[in-house]
């Protein structure tokens, strides 16, 4: 009993001296610095609300010796109008109050001309790192990494941005790249090992799924020694526990600011020794069903957290620019339009077909593609305003004409066949009904009639696409057009002109079967 007590006593004193580190953590947010409502489950998330949780964070570790860390792992832009419209202002400054230490470059950070993020990353207080990318035109310089010195603590961060980046965001790179993640860490890790006690990838890669020219997460970890933690983002994967991999350990928040993860470290002579990893809901709520009075019954998640003032004063007052234009009317719907991330990029919707259809109507073309990625919200059933649409069309894409082949539409779908469900590369159309078995198409009608390879056919797509986005590289350099009609103000119109201002329903017909 005094050997079992004497070895008690030395864990006891040896983590008694450990030193604590709680990193806080946040990724894939695209413009939710507001609290906002899904289905059965109203007010949740905002930046307001997080910012409280890492105050009471900070007091609760810092009281006790130890030391915080907050970072967002990347995609702070593209998704809710008032922050699109302000090129994601009110995030930094958001950010800013709350004293980010570190952000990470997302795909989406560069859904925009690159002289848009320097002015964010001008914006911010914060550093924003990536190891793996360059830009020859020195529009953006990020840093590679940052040493966080806390004294007897050093700790290293250094940024990732996914491979894909050229490949899902084309338009605006202008020569810019990103490296292979896992060399680039690789040549990178003696260097802060040297200069630090923990070493912290901040990537934008996503956990899964594994594909050509990318890496994921799990990837870095399996492949790359010596990284103590990932924290990641891009997949929006929603992990009930961390992963530990290769001695790793590696996190995400889900999305939209839903979730802070919290990862706990104590560290005993640079070495993690015991670490806890959990994700805290923002506000989220459990639907129990109405009261006898017939009003909604919720239930928290966890606990509830009042809303920071001063970071909701700010917020607010973002929201309040432009919001009368963003609250116009434009119509009503009486079904729900299905813009749902997991449907949009697995199969047609009633909202996709509808998206597609007023493409054809715009332009009086044959055929419509779009990726179902560039769709990113839902529309209730009730009155369908300004910020609706500009919610499920966000990214400003315009209306791209392109005179076809049959023959070079049929290698649309052929590379559209080999895309995986889930993926923002999901192929939409209007006019075009089409049908792939084993990943080999074997039938594409347009019109009710057989696509014909020598018929030259008018198709409309986005300007994405038509230069190369989503890897639909076989559009890329073909003779056409941009018109300037944005996808959000055509699909604005459609409801008005054609449906009248009202949507009673809606074709949801699968326009394409796979097999």
């Amino acid at each position: 009993m005094k050997k079992i007590f004497t070895i008690v006593l030395i864990l006891a004193t040896i983590l008694s001296f450990a030193t604590k580190l709680t990193i806080l953590h946040i990724n894939d947010t695209h413009g939710h610095a507001w609290s906002f409502s899904e289905t059965n489950n109203p007010n949740i998330g905002g930046f307001a609300a997080i910012a409280t949780i890492v105050e009471e964070v900070r007091k609760e570790v810092e009281s006790q010796g130890g030391h915080v860390i907050f970072l967002h792992a990347g995609d702070i832009n593209t998704g809710v109008p008032e922050s699109d419209q302000l090129d994601a202002a009110p995030d930094i400054v958001a950010l800013n109050l709350m004293k980010l230490d570190a952000a990470t470059f997302g795909n989406h950070e560069f859904d925009k001309p690159k002289t848009t993020l320097a002015k964010q990353m001008a914006l911010a207080n914060f550093p924003f790192v990536s190891a793996n990318f360059t830009d020859p035109e020195g529009v953006v310089k990020a840093k590679s990494y940052i040493i966080k010195d806390f004294g007897d603590l050093k700790v290293a961060i250094f940024g990732l941005t996914t491979e894909e980046t050229a490949i899902l965001e084309p338009i605006y790179l202008n020569g810019a790249t990103f490296a292979n993640a896992v060399q680039v860490s690789k040549a990178l890790l003696p260097e802060m090992r040297a200069k630090a006690d923990v070493i912290i990838a901040l990537a934008h890669l996503g956990w899964e799924p594994e594909g050509e020219g990318k890496t994921t997460s799990k990837q870095l970890a399996q492949l790359v020694d010596g990284i103590d933690v990932i924290i990641d983002g891009h997949s929006h994967t929603k992990f009930e526990n961390a992963q530990f991999v290769n001695n790793t350990i590696v996190a995400q928040a889900w999305e939209w600011g839903k979730y802070v993860g919290r990862l706990d470290l104590d560290i005993e002579n640079g070495k993690i020794v015991s670490w806890n990893w959990k994700p805290i809901p923002v506000n989220l709520k459990n639907y129990k069903g109405k009261d006898a009075e017939g009003k909604d019954v919720y239930e928290f998640v966890g606990k509830p957290y009042e809303e920071n003032f001063y970071v909701k004063t700010v917020l607010n007052y973002f929201k309040s620019l432009g919001s009368e234009k963003l609250d116009t009317v434009i119509g009503e719907t009486k079904i729900l339009l299905d813009g749902e991330r997991t449907n949009v990029r697995s199969k047609s919707t009633n909202l996709a077909n509808m998206i597609c259809d007023s493409m054809i109507w715009k332009v009086n073309a044959d055929i419509a593609l779009t990726n179902g990625g560039g769709i990113r919200a839902s529309i209730k059933p009730g009155k369908i305003t300004v910020r609706d649409v500009l919610t499920v069309l966000p990214f400003g894409n315009t209306l791209y004409v392109i005179k076809m082949t049959g023959e070079q539409v049929m290698k649309v779908l052929e590379y559209a066949a080999t895309i995986k469900e889930g993926q923002g590369a999901f192929l939409q159309t209007g006019g075009l009904i089409w049908k792939s078995v084993g990943g080999k198409v074997v039938e594409a009608k347009v019109k009710g009639e057989p696509l014909d390879p020598s018929k030259i056919y008018t198709v409309v797509t986005n300007d994405y696409m038509a230069q190369g986005g989503d890897g639909y590289t076989m559009l890329k350099g073909l003779p056409g057009y941009n018109t300037g009609f944005t996808m959000d103000s055509v699909l604005a119109q459609y409801i008005q002109q054609v449906l009248m201002g009202t949507v009673q329903d809606y074709d949801s017909q699968l326009r394409y079967i796979r097999q």
